[in-house]
């Protein structure tokens, strides 16, 4: 299986600085065994897993691991997903919106709002479920 995945660096404008994050952009198929191996391969403090939403009135459902078990939520890695799939405009063939997102996690449902400068994204504000 051929995964793609963008790393983040979040809560900083400097690479390789801040909070990093591995974003595997297409993790549908995946088990949480799998899911758990790749996140342990990384080896950052999460990596999230973004997979197609149950429903499809929000923006996917995302799985978040720590090299050793999965958390039901945490914020770092979901702002670095909305950045990441805002930059990438798509997930699963679906446009992601400008201006907001929702994922589905074990926690509940993550309404998350994209910061912009001149058009472009640069964050995100989340409200924890």
């Amino acid at each position: 299986m051929k995964l793609n995945f963008v790393t983040v660096d979040v809560f900083t404008g400097t690479q390789f600085a801040g909070n990093p994050l591995a974003v595997v952009l297409n993790a549908k198929g995946l088990t949480g065994g799998q899911m758990q191996a790749i996140a342990a391969e990384f080896n950052l403090s999460e990596t999230s897993f973004v997979l197609p939403p149950q429903d499809p009135a929000n923006t996917a459902e995302v799985r978040i691991f720590t090299p050793r078990y999965e958390v039901p939520f945490a914020g770092h890695p979901n702002v670095g997903t909305a950045f990441a799939l805002a930059r990438e405009g798509t997930s699963y063939g679906r446009a992601v919106d400008s201006e907001r997102v929702s994922f589905e996690e074990k926690a509940g449902l993550v309404p998350i709002s994209l910061l912009k400068d001149a058009g472009a994204v640069t964050g995100a504000r989340l409200v924890s479920p």
